[in-house]
């Protein structure tokens, strides 16, 4: 697959593309079609996400982003349990999953355990040096939970 990624990215730098324009291409074994979960999610539908999430699991998908966004969909849905569990799934097939490491942060925060989010925060960092969204959207929940109440 690797092999398939320089041919591909070699054949866009002789075409004058983009060089950037390579990371977005999908190969096969590489995420499934998710705009649609995302969509639902978007739409606050995390039941609709929960089922579609499943099917593919239960198809045999294992991806990082597909657990990442069951996690997601699971804590927004109130089980935090499960969704910390899936949140570790995609960093086990991914331990620089940046929205997995934002995500289990923000749920590390919910939980109170502001050392392991700050943890995720320095993980974020060393991936984001120049900062990155997943970086910057910690970050504020870390500043949010700081923050003294009214």
């Amino acid at each position: 697959m690797k092999a398939l990624r320089v041919l591909v990215f070699a054949a866009l730098l002789a075409a004058g593309m983009s060089p950037a324009l390579a990371v977005d291409i999908n190969f096969p074994g590489d995420a499934p079609e998710l705009d649609g979960i995302r969509d639902k999610i978007e739409a606050a539908d995390y039941r609709g996400a929960i089922a579609d999430l499943n099917v593919l699991i239960d198809d045999g998908v294992e991806h990082a982003d597909v657990y990442n966004l069951m996690g997601f969909s699971l804590r927004k849905s109130g089980d935090t349990k499960a969704a910390m569990s899936f949140y570790q799934k995609a960093l086990d097939a991914d331990p620089d999953h940046k929205g997995a490491l934002e995500y289990s942060g923000e749920l590390y925060l919910q939980l109170g355990d502001v050392a392991r989010a700050r943890q995720n925060e320095a993980r974020l960092k060393a991936l984001c040096p120049q900062g990155c969204e997943e970086l910057a959207d910690l970050q504020q929940a870390l500043s949010r939970a700081s923050a003294p109440s009214q």
